[in-house]
């Protein structure tokens, strides 16, 4: 099984190609191939490219878990410059289509940085999903291991959960991430974010990631923070997110649709030996 491995501020992933799957990525298989000590290690796998008649290019998307995630910004970012790197796409802009939304990537810098249409993001409650009457979920309460806290929640083809507090902290993100990520207000789980505003054009941010744990940086965690904060008047509409792997910058349009832009580091490509599933 040959493989491609990128990463994106920190959050990595593989790439493989469907043609190379055998008889396609088991939740178990894909659990082997990311876990950091028995396997390769990494924040997740795409898989593709699948080629659509119209020319788009599909992937999957597996969480580390074994789970498949709709959409992910670094991820797309890191598929984009795998589909360069490949001799792919020949153009510099092109459509990457994910259970999620598709999404229009434009290669910057030689390919060095990507720029990809997120697509829009919502606050309503039916599209994120999230229990209760139709509504836009903003700055509304939820309990978490006995304590209130203000939040407010957005998808962007998965569903976010933000959270803006004066103070961040990895420590803080892994408390209480997980108890976000499954609260029952998410019938299918949610991204975690904890924001601190720096100015109007900046925020600092902390990311639990469903089906993956504490995480580095985030493309749609970004897109999401990003989007509730404008929306709420904290920021103006671009942004530049400061996390623990890095920076990315955001622009808001008027719609609500999120552009995000930020680097790929390609890492290695080799061959994943069988023998690591039969462990």
């Amino acid at each position: 099984m040959q493989f491609y491995k990128y990463h994106g501020l920190g959050n990595d992933y593989i790439v493989i190609d469907p043609k190379d799957a055998g008889n396609g990525l088991s939740p178990g298989r894909v659990r082997a191939i990311c876990h950091r000590n028995f396997g390769i290690g990494s924040d997740g796998i795409l898989l593709g490219p699948f080629l659509e008649t119209d020319g788009r290019f599909r992937v999957k998307i597996f969480n580390p878990d074994g789970s498949e995630a709709e959409k992910s910004g670094n991820g797309v970012r890191i598929f984009a410059r795998y589909l360069m790197d490949t001799g792919r796409v020949a153009d510099s802009t092109f459509t990457i289509a994910t259970i999620g939304g598709d999404v229009c990537a434009t290669a910057l810098e030689d390919g060095r940085v990507f720029s990809v249409g997120m697509g829009r993001v919502s606050f309503h409650s039916t599209a994120i999903p999230l229990t209760g009457p139709g509504r836009e979920v903003l700055n509304e309460y939820i309990v978490i291991k006995g304590a209130s806290f203000l939040f407010s929640a957005a998808t962007i083809g998965n569903p976010h959960c933000v959270i803006i507090r004066d103070a961040i902290s990895e420590s803080i993100a892994r408390e209480l991430g997980p108890d976000f990520e499954i609260h029952p207000f998410f019938p299918n789980k949610t991204n975690v974010q904890f924001v601190k505003i720096i100015d109007d054009k900046n925020i600092a941010m902390e990311i639990w990631e469903r089906g993956a744990g504490y995480t580095l940086a985030s493309g749609s965690s970004s897109c999401a923070a990003a989007a509730v904060v404008h929306r709420v008047g904290l920021c103006g509409p671009e942004i530049t997110v400061h996390m623990p792997g890095g920076r990315l910058l955001v622009r808001i349009d008027k719609d609500f649709s999120a552009t995000l832009t930020g680097p790929v580091t390609r890492i290695c490509r080799g061959e994943i030996d069988p023998s690591i599933f039969k462990q």
